[in-house]
């Protein structure tokens, strides 16, 4: 697709980018047959082949309206697409530039949609005031609406080991050592996750550790439109990591992909700037997503936990690890090889609605689609006998719960088995 940029655009390094990642869409139309929004809505311009139109048509010099930036607001950036297009189109990147670009060029949004994006901005990104809320919610969670009391998950999960602190962490020390991104929310919403992991590497003599100034990866703030704080907080953890990596940290462990698919972008978003590009490629170059490490420990975990088989679970896949980081099979893989059997849904291949804040700022798709991933999900549950639901992303936890079947993070699981493998010893 030949683009001619507009003057505004023709030197600088969005419009050039735009240009590249323009020229590589054929128009085939792949994309429409995986996209989430095309599907329910059954509009051109609410499927990756029209929002690029959309976008071709601001990149040459179109006045975008409310309507072009209400069509870019609707694509869930779940990135299905990039997984289905024959011709390596990367949507992910583009939509990021075209909806700066209808952001800047379009009249004010209303004011409550202001105050709705404002209040995720700096809400969700500030843990103290984050874990405030939180704190506040569960008290007053029982005369919450349903929709609601799901983003405000118990304190303790029920389907966990009661013994279990969610927020103990071993205290060993270890040669190898590793780093983890806590996140802005996940201590808050569900605290064991990060423990768990740190607990199962520990006893892989691991040892785990968190850099005090980290903060929010930048994606909530970044796909918000405020680019500039999203690129912020990305500095801000860049800086925050950078003496632990030079002193030997052999990776950046992510328990959240949606965090994980922004910081393996650290080092696109900051290849132009020269105080930050080099380190920024690194920092992307060491993350993993615990789905990665994990698998590099089987052997080790298998003599730990065996593999005779155990209790069966079904596994959403996060849009964000099997689209946007471009990895799958490995959670499959690992928690077969220590004899659990892995199920996956009709169609684990679509979003389930989360989507970072789209459940609050597009609910009424959200929901749509999260009816219709926990009713595949729910059957492949009843198909295998499996009474549990795990993803690797918290915004699908929290987003899918349900009150007769807990949705929780695989690691959980693994933890689980490592603690009663350490009392039988």
């Amino acid at each position: 697709m030949y683009t001619q940029l507009a003057p505004q655009f023709a030197n600088t390094p969005e419009g050039i980018e735009a240009a590249r990642i323009l020229g590589k869409c054929v128009h085939c139309g792949f994309c429409t047959a995986t996209c989430p929004t095309y599907q329910i809505l059954g509009d051109e311009l609410d499927g990756p082949r029209g929002r690029i139109y959309l976008i071709k048509q601001m990149a040459e010099g179109a006045a975008p309206t409310e309507k072009t930036r209400n069509h870019l607001d609707r694509c869930l950036t779940c990135r299905n697409c990039e997984s289905t297009c024959p011709s390596g189109v990367q949507y992910g990147n583009l939509v990021d530039i075209g909806r700066k670009w209808a952001e800047e060029n379009t009249p004010a949004r209303p004011l409550g949609e202001r105050l709705t994006r404002w209040a995720l901005k700096e809400g969700l990104t500030k843990p103290t005031l984050f874990n405030s809320a939180m704190t506040l919610g569960r008290l007053v969670r029982p005369l919450m609406p349903n929709g609601i009391q799901r983003k405000i998950p118990e304190a303790r999960n029920k389907a966990l080991d009661s013994s279990t602190d969610p927020y103990a962490r071993p205290t060993a020390s270890h040669e190898r050592k590793m780093l983890i991104l806590e996140g802005c929310v996940q201590p808050g919403m569900l605290p064991n996750i990060n423990s768990a992991t740190a607990r199962v590497l520990d006893a892989l003599k691991i040892q785990l550790i968190s850099a005090p100034n980290a903060t929010c990866c930048g994606a909530l703030r970044y796909h918000l439109n405020d680019q500039t704080g999203g690129l912020e907080n990305a500095k801000q953890n860049i800086d925050a990591w950078w003496p632990l990596v030079e002193s030997g940290m052999e990776a950046i462990v992510m328990t959240a992909s949606g965090c994980g698919v922004m910081v393996k972008d650290y080092g696109h978003l900051f290849a132009d700037d020269s105080a930050y590009a080099a380190k920024a490629k690194k920092i992307s170059d060491l993350t993993k997503d615990i789905s990665e490490i994990l698998p590099n420990l089987e052997k080790e975990l298998i003599q730990l936990l065996g593999t005779d088989q155990k209790p069966g679970v079904v596994y959403h896949p996060p849009c964000t690890l099997q689209h946007g980081q471009q990895i799958r099979g490995k959670v499959e893989g690992l928690l077969s090889s220590i004899g659990i059997g892995v199920r996956l849904c009709a169609d684990s291949h679509l979003c389930c609605g989360s989507a970072g804040t789209y459940s609050v700022t597009q609910p009424e798709l959200s929901e749509q689609l999260r009816r219709n991933k926990l009713g595949h999900l729910n059957t492949a549950c009843e198909e295998s006998g499996a009474e549990v639901i795990v993803s690797g992303n918290i915004g699908c936890i929290t987003h899918l719960q349900q009150d007769d079947k807990p949705v929780l993070h695989w690691i959980e699981i693994v933890d689980q088995l490592v603690s009663k493998a350490s009392k039988v010893r």
